[in-house]
């Protein structure tokens, strides 16, 4: 079907005005009744964040995202655009997406005066009706509503109090679309009163004109708690007029949690690097967020983001990608080691209450790792291999020691775990690692040793070494003092 080019041909079509709430409704029924999905690629929401913005949007309201960071607020806000139509008619040449039918700009209205039916339209896709705008305290009303432009007053020879000569800001243009503003609370108070009257009322009121411009806008906010609670900088008025508070959250299991990392991730490094991952490597890695969530030495407020996991596997497989090629060997098998190694993409996101800033966010993070491996081997049936065990500990008891640099190749690594009774033992009763690849026995063989370390049955060096735990002397004395073989 050929498109309209003019006023007279889309009303031939039978076009008909909508507002932007009932086209998204509209959309929305569609995609329901037909099963589609509604936010590709964000996970763990389906019974929780989902149903919830879908509520809202059938109540043609507007909404705020309420969550910490890293939990795809900005994605679904972006993501809505995929209820509005592929395209819509406006007028051509207009800076606020005119309605043909029923044009609200005087350049609008000049156009059809002049030009009747014949008035030229233009069609616009669904993402250039979507406006973004990250909040922050130097935004003017201006920027948000518009202004008086004397440059086009000069260039048309109007007066300032003429209509033609305003500089539309974001919300105008924003018109038949959404309009999303980021971290609200961050808005000042004088320019979130400016919001009132397109929330209740449905115009603005530009500074300067005495005109009204009945814009059509979804508006969605996006907020964390801390602000929008403990500094409090949204006001009162302004969060009554928001339709639906909606409150975001991490992955609530493991197993989402390494979906969303796996689908985030960038692990895919070419045809030319072949680069296999084992499960428990990637679960120890999100089970570093999980824990770091509940950590109380980690500033709760501020959250610990999904970013973390992402950028940790990211970090980890590089290093087993740089080991590889310093071995010359056609397989990157990402394995503990290689987690430790990606401590600056733990540190840099954790933000520390005063008892970690005692202790030191390394510490907490090699603490984090340790403790992951151990749950991750509790997990995969770690239980079930305790004589192996516990051949492992008597072993480190007995004055053995293993160290193993972060660059040694698999078969290298395997070879030296093989000296440590009952280790590989350990790994096949439980069915870790592939006997066909030594990089993944190796990761495996770490995994088992990094549990024991958390129990505290083992140490570990920071170089990567492995050796018995520290013997303390009893309280009152008594017994020899036997001092630790590695320092933690």
């Amino acid at each position: 079907m050929q498109k309209a080019h003019t006023v007279g041909e889309l009303k031939a079509t039978g076009y008909a005005t909508r507002s932007v709430k009932d086209e998204i409704r509209s959309n929305l029924l569609r995609k329901l009744a037909a099963g589609e999905t509604l936010f590709p690629g964000v996970l763990g929401y389906e019974d929780t964040v989902v149903p919830r913005i879908v509520n809202a949007l059938l109540a043609k309201q507007n909404f705020i995202l309420l969550g910490l960071r890293g939990q795809a607020k900005s994605r679904i806000v972006r993501q809505i655009t995929l209820l509005l139509d592929e395209e819509m008619p406006i007028l051509a040449g207009s800076e606020i997406n005119d309605d043909p039918l029923n044009p609200i700009s005087k350049d609008g209205r000049l156009l059809i005066q002049q030009h009747g039916d014949e008035a030229p339209i233009t069609w616009v896709t669904r993402d250039a009706r979507f406006v973004e705008k990250l909040a922050t305290p130097d935004v003017t009303i201006a920027d948000m509503l518009g202004d008086v432009d004397p440059i086009k007053a000069a260039r048309g020879g109007h007066l300032l109090s003429d209509e033609l000569t305003i500089h539309y800001g974001l919300m105008p243009r924003a018109n038949r679309g959404i309009f999303a503003i980021n971290e609200l609370p961050d808005l000042a108070g004088k320019i979130q009163v400016g919001l009132f009257n397109i929330m209740q009322e449905g115009d603005v009121q530009i500074k300067g004109y005495p005109i009204r411009l009945p814009l059509d806008v979804l508006l969605v906010f996006t907020a964390n708690p801390e602000d929008y609670t403990a500094r409090g900088k949204i006001i009162t008025p302004l969060k009554d007029r928001i339709g639906a508070e909606i409150t975001t959250h991490y992955p609530e299991t493991v197993n989402e949690g390494v979906a969303i990392t796996l689908q985030e991730a960038w692990v895919d490094r070419g045809s030319d690097v072949n680069v296999n991952l084992p499960d428990f490597v990637i679960e120890t890695i999100e089970r570093i967020a999980f824990l770091a969530r509940s950590d109380k030495r980690i500033d709760q407020r501020s959250g610990v983001s999904q970013r973390m996991p992402i950028s940790v596997l990211e970090s980890a497989v590089s290093n087993a990608e740089r080991r590889a090629l310093m071995n010359g060997e056609s397989e990157v098998v990402p394995r503990p080691t290689d987690i430790y190694a990606a401590l600056p993409s733990i540190t840099g996101k954790l933000e520390l209450e005063y008892e970690g800033e005692m202790v030191g966010a390394e510490k907490i993070a090699r603490e984090l790792i340790a403790e992951a491996a151990s749950d991750t081997f509790a997990a995969w049936g770690g239980e079930a291999t305790e004589t192996s065990l516990l051949q492992i500990v008597e072993y480190f008891d007995g004055g053995g020691m293993l160290q193993l640099g972060e660059t040694a190749s698999g078969t290298a690594a395997v070879e030296g775990f093989g000296t440590v009774p009952g280790l590989v033992d350990a790994v096949r009763g439980i069915g870790l690692g592939r006997h066909d690849s030594p990089g993944h026995t190796a990761a495996a063989c770490e995994l088992v040793l990094e549990a024991l370390v958390a129990e505290k049955r083992l140490t570990r060096t920071e170089s990567g070494g492995y050796g018995r735990a520290p013997r303390h002397r009893p309280k009152g004395g008594g017994g020899p003092y036997a001092p630790p073989t590695f320092d933690v």
